[in-house]
């Protein structure tokens, strides 16, 4: 999924006055440490259940937690990344709230002083359109266990029992509030998108939805285009993927104005998305507020940042993914699909800047790179970047291919030899004698050679059978062994016969 889907629920209208939606996201991010946020214990996704825990994290009378500083370090790199101002001052606080899989009864989380405020998330759709986010805050807290339930889907509904693995329990988890800003279910997978390359890039998480390191909530409202007043929101939860994020919102755009269409009214509640169905589905009604009482940990001291240490890990940032991808659409204007898949991958974002120093055009790298060196790379299981094939080389088979010196399957060839070899494209071509046949009276040979041979398919494109001339060009092509310019050879064929 990618945020270039058109969303349909856009154009819904209400007694024909278009309605708009706004959403907001709150996205929890489990942080990739070794150990858990107030404990020693392993953070590792996969264990054996119950394994890696010990009297803090399991909330034991008496054990005291010690906050884990790399996971602080993490948090703030990451309200760095996105401009977020880092208080000097932060504390943790206790939110009470009984689940079984919590097992203090309480959270450790930050409520009214987190360690980042503010900030904006910028990102752009796959049309080109630039757009930015404000966050809210990013705030720090702790994990809870996971719930599994003895049913056919592994649902709480209709289990004949539940078990709780309290591996994850005490993960610190960083959770990212958006702005109600968002308008559409593709801006909302761009925003997450730009969240994730961000995350990946600064090495605070590995972001995988899957394993439940990524994972969000929206709050989806409508109300009439221009309106300054908010509609009544619902909350969807449960969506595993960015394909699900897309449709569960875009599903939930909908549902609302027509029920606003049908003369209903929204109610504030919290849904489900069921993959199988498509539809959001009612979990439980919404309360205006929650009182969770919270007040700060006795156990834990407040934070301090000195601006030095603050200026430390600024100064410690790598250059970004989002200003990668700007870069890459203004100077060197590529599309947004393009663009994201360079610098999804950092070494191939390297990779295309060496080929781009030593002589590559932009496009003519991109079209190699995201073409039959990815399938390459994806068939031998070797990143381009680590592979035999390098920049230079790179840089030759564009020269080779837009001189017209070798034809689109030339440079395959040549380019699976230098894959696996090594060694210059360039010199490849010129001792074996591949470059491309553009004499037209050495095509024409190869022409005659192909009508002499090919009486029936040369009478069946005199008879108005035009598309036999494929057949025809690759007929040619096979005569010349691949050499002829199958545009010359098209050309000659239709002035032959005609």
């Amino acid at each position: 999924m990618t945020s270039a889907t058109v969303s349909p629920a856009a154009a819904l209208a209400v007694n024909g006055v278009p309605y708009e939606a706004v959403i907001g996201i709150e996205c929890h991010v489990e942080l990739k440490t070794e150990t858990k946020m107030f404990c020693g214990c392993r953070n590792a996704f996969g264990s054996e259940p119950n394994v890696n825990v010990c009297p803090v994290c399991l909330g034991m009378p008496g054990a005291l937690p010690v906050p884990n500083r790399l996971a602080i370090e993490a948090i703030v790199k990451a309200g760095l990344a996105f401009g977020a101002a880092i208080p000097a001052f932060s504390k943790f606080d206790r939110k009470n709230y009984f689940y079984p899989d919590m097992p203090k009864n309480y959270q450790i989380s930050q409520f009214d002083m987190p360690f980042t405020l503010g900030g904006a998330v910028s990102f752009w759709l796959d049309d080109g359109s630039p757009r930015t986010v404000r966050l809210t805050r990013i705030h720090l807290e702790e994990d809870t266990g996971k719930s599994l339930h003895a049913s056919a889907g592994g649902r709480l509904g209709g289990s004949t029992h539940s078990l709780v693995d309290f591996n994850r329990a005490g993960v610190p988890l960083m959770e990212c509030v958006s702005e109600p800003e968002i308008r559409s279910a593709a801006e909302a997978v761009g925003y997450l998108e730009a969240l994730k390359r961000t995350f990946v890039a600064l090495g605070v998480s590995d972001v995988k939805m899957e394993e439940g390191s990524l994972r969000c909530d929206a709050n989806v409202s409508v109300r009439p285009a221009g309106s300054q007043t908010l509609g009544t929101k619902t909350e969807i939860k449960n969506m595993n993927s960015f394909r699900s994020v897309f449709h569960a919102i875009d599903h939930e755009i909908a549902r609302q104005i027509e029920v606003l269409a049908s003369g209903g009214r929204i109610t504030q509640e919290t849904r489900g998305w069921d993959e199988a169905k498509g539809t959001t589905i009612v979990q439980r009604s919404k309360e205006e507020a929650h009182d969770y009482r919270y007040f700060p940990d006795p156990d834990l001291v407040p934070i301090e940042f000195a601006p030095s240490h603050v200026a430390r890990l600024h100064a410690g940032l790598m250059s970004l993914p989002q200003a990668r991808l700007g870069l890459l659409l203004d100077r060197d204007q590529l599309s947004v699909k393009q663009a994201q898949q360079i610098i999804d991958t950092p070494a191939l974002f390297e990779y295309y800047e060496a080929a781009l120093a030593v002589g590559a055009p932009p496009q003519g790298a991109v079209n190699f790179l995201l073409g039959e060196l990815a399938r390459l790379a994806n068939e031998t299981s070797t990143p381009t970047a680590s592979s035999k094939f390098s920049p230079q080389a790179l840089v030759e088979v564009v020269q080779l291919t837009a001189g017209n010196t070798i034809n689109s399957k030339t440079a395959k060839d040549v380019i699976g030899r230098v894959w696996s070899e090594g060694g210059s494209p360039a010199e490849i071509v010129a001792r074996e004698g591949l470059a491309q046949v553009s004499d037209p009276a050495a095509v024409d040979a190869f022409v005659r050679e192909v009508m002499e041979a090919q009486a029936k398919s040369i009478a069946d494109f005199k008879a108005g059978k035009d598309n036999v001339m494929k057949f025809l060009v690759g007929q040619v092509m096979k005569a010349s062994r691949g050499k002829a310019d199958p545009v010359l050879a098209e050309e000659r064929l239709r002035a032959l016969i005609g």
